[in-house]
């Protein structure tokens, strides 16, 4: 392969800051936890991303692409490999309710925006802490709508640094699934393409949605969001079971079910992976034992060392 100028400048940089740079990634998790990785890369630029996964690819280093850490638990001992922080961050109005995001802007700053001049379908994300990306590849949702209902296109980058754009009728959505969650040459989502509705109302369901999740989930705590995927055709949510099954406020090290949302749970004390694996495991048998029911995690555990890309 041979690259140009553009493409030398930012092979360079990318080998710079691999050799240089290292990262606690506590500081990057709303859990607050997670031990070092072996490189750190901050991606600002389509090009710096493109560049960064054909170098990796060259060199057969795992890499990981995060955006808020807000739904993923870190092991302790860290990631032996590249963790690259996501801040793709451009925002572009195409047309009225048309806009083209990149995948590292904020999905609660989003939601805000869109439901202030005008357009729903989005309301719901006002209260969700993580990045556009991530809330397109788990299919993110509350409150009868979800990202997938309202995305136009997709632009991604393949594991081998090539660049693809999906249309809406090349993808699938469901509770928390997206088709991007089976595609093994998935390297990275760039930017989404949202298309919304004009409603007047917009603004203040936002406002509404929003006040209620402050009522009813742990905000301010470190926490990672819902932390099990709600039992589908049962009529009761994961945080109902765990509750029944008298764990809410549960503590093991410095993990803690929390007493506001069962079904959150707090790095209160100094957690570590350990601790909130433990947590996990216990409530899953708790209420596997009790209602013979199956809970799946909707948090993503990122071990400290992977298969080699």
């Amino acid at each position: 392969m041979v690259l140009d100028d553009d493409e030398r400048q930012e092979q360079s940089l990318i080998e710079q800051c691999v050799l240089q740079n290292q990262k606690h990634l506590k500081e990057l998790s709303s859990w607050g936890i997670g031990g070092p990785c072996s490189y750190f890369l901050h991606v600002s630029r389509p090009s710096q991303l493109i560049a960064a996964i054909r170098y990796c690819r060259a060199r057969s280093i795992p890499f990981l692409i995060i955006g808020k850490g807000s739904n993923c638990l870190f092991d302790d001992r860290g990631f032996d490999g590249l963790v690259m922080l996501n801040r793709l961050d451009q925002f572009e109005a195409i047309e009225p309710g048309v806009y083209r995001v990149g995948s590292g802007y904020p999905f609660n700053r989003l939601g805000v925006r869109c439901s202030v001049e005008g357009f729903s379908g989005l309301e719901f994300a006002g209260g969700i802490p993580g990045t556009v990306g991530g809330a397109v590849f788990m299919n993110a949702g509350a409150d009868g709508q979800e990202t997938g209902h309202v995305i136009d296109s997709v632009e991604m980058v393949t594991m081998d640094g090539e660049v693809r754009v999906l249309r809406r009728s090349d993808l699938a959505f469901g509770y928390r699934r997206s088709t991007f969650q089976q595609m093994e040459d998935l390297a990275a989502i760039v930017a989404v393409t949202f298309r919304l509705v004009p409603a007047e109302t917009a603004r203040e369901r936002q406002r509404a949605l929003l006040e209620r999740r402050r009522k009813t989930q742990p905000i301010g705590e470190r926490s990672a969001g819902s932390v099990f995927r709600n039992p589908s055709g049962i009529g009761v949510s994961a945080g109902e079971l765990i509750e029944m099954a008298g764990l809410k406020g549960l503590e093991m090290g410095g993990a803690k079910v929390s007493k506001v949302h069962a079904n959150f749970f707090i790095n209160f004390n100094g957690s570590t992976s350990t601790d909130m694996l433990g947590l996990m495991n216990h409530v899953k048998e708790r209420v596997d034992q009790m209602f013979g029911l199956e809970l799946k995690e909707e948090i993503r555990y990122i071990p400290y060392r992977t298969q080699t890309v």
